[in-house]
């Protein structure tokens, strides 16, 4: 499985967390969805994938 496959991956299990699941487990995923995030715009390279990441790290932290 590559970075992309993980990252959609986990972008299902969020969507059914949040359609009905613990919030805690919600949070947690969405948290280790920003380390993905991150590592998949350090692998590409791309300058748009980075700050997509820095924001969606930023949105993440602000969830406490």
């Amino acid at each position: 499985m590559d970075e992309t496959d993980r990252v959609l991956a986990r972008l299902r299990r969020i969507e059914e967390l949040h359609e009905g699941g613990s919030p805690r487990l919600l949070l947690a995923e969405l948290r280790a969805l920003v380390a993905q995030a991150e590592a998949w715009a350090r692998a590409e390279g791309d300058a748009r994938a980075r700050v997509a990441a820095s924001k969606l790290r930023d949105e993440a932290e602000g969830m406490r």
